[in-house]
């Protein structure tokens, strides 16, 4: 029913497996080296077609010089940090407290109110473009940092809270009524009890949250233009110009504007990891 681990395989299958694995790797790694190797190039190489060749010229310094110094990047990396670390916040938080009263409580309408939260995960955001944009531009909200805080919040919460109240769902539920049977509030026992267990899963949903937030292009483009509310994912596009683009400067600012989830990831890779994979085995 199970794959066989590579450990108790043919001699013949562990040597095929070291081969390809290294192949694979450098297969999935192969755009961003790609862009790695653009973002040191210099116009002429792109004006020349030389794409995958050797640079002329490296042009490190120039090209990164160019994005912090000579461009808005800056603005739009601060942008992003504020649009993203408040969305983290609101959805994790608002998706721990709907996901410990989904788990916790039983009352009538659970199911179907977990069952909506399931169904808006399903929705294809695309077609939510006009209406939203048309909302936005009601509400004085379009073009503003505000108002892709807000929307990102209530298109992230869905997918949060199924994943918060499966967590919960897990937990050993004797604790909740030993508490109770103590007297404690039911929002001590959230604060005291259950959101101390929750810290794997919380810490899990930061990084996919602050993931998918700092990536977005879609909304970033929809909802906002100009320096003045722009991330950074939509923000590098101001490297091209009527006529051409900049190759050499947007890699350099893929490359910039890729480090920050990076640097989240191997910051909270261990509680990720403990968070993803927590209740799989026994």
């Amino acid at each position: 029913m199970f794959p066989k681990p590579i450990e108790k395989r043919s001699r013949a299958a562990q040597m095929g497996y070291q081969a390809f694995l290294p192949l694979a790797l450098i297969l999935w790694l192969l755009p961003l080296l790609a862009v790695a190797l653009f973002s040191v190039k210099s116009d002429a190489d792109f004006a020349a077609g030389n794409f995958w060749g050797i640079p002329s010229s490296f042009e490190l310094l120039n090209n990164y010089g160019k994005v912090f110094f000579e461009s808005n990047m800056p603005r739009y990396l601060f942008n992003s940090l504020l649009i993203t670390i408040p969305t983290v916040i609101g959805a994790v938080g608002l998706s721990a407290m709907a996901g410990f009263a989904l788990g916790v409580y039983r009352f009538n309408g659970n199911l179907l109110i977990f069952f909506m939260f399931i169904a808006g995960n399903f929705v294809p955001f695309q077609i939510l473009m006009v209406p939203v944009r048309d909302l936005t531009v009601n509400l004085n909200l379009y073009d503003t940092k505000t108002g892709l805080i807000l929307f990102h919040i209530a298109f992230q919460t869905g997918f949060c809270t199924l994943f918060m109240r499966n967590f919960i769902r897990a937990l050993p539920f004797p604790l909740i009524e030993a508490a109770r049977v103590e007297g404690v509030a039911e929002w001590k026992i959230f604060w005291y009890v259950v959101l101390p267990l929750m810290k794997p899963a919380i810490a899990a949903l930061a990084v996919l949250v602050f993931t998918f937030i700092w990536n977005d292009y879609f909304w970033a483009v929809v909802l906002t233009q100009g320096p003045g509310s722009q991330p950074v994912t939509a923000g590098i596009t101001e490297f091209n110009s009527q006529f051409r683009a900049a190759y050499h400067l947007m890699s350099a600012g893929s490359i910039v504007a890729a480090l920050p989830p990076v640097a989240m990831f191997f910051l909270m890779q261990k509680h990720f990891i403990a968070g993803l994979t927590l209740g799989a085995v026994k």
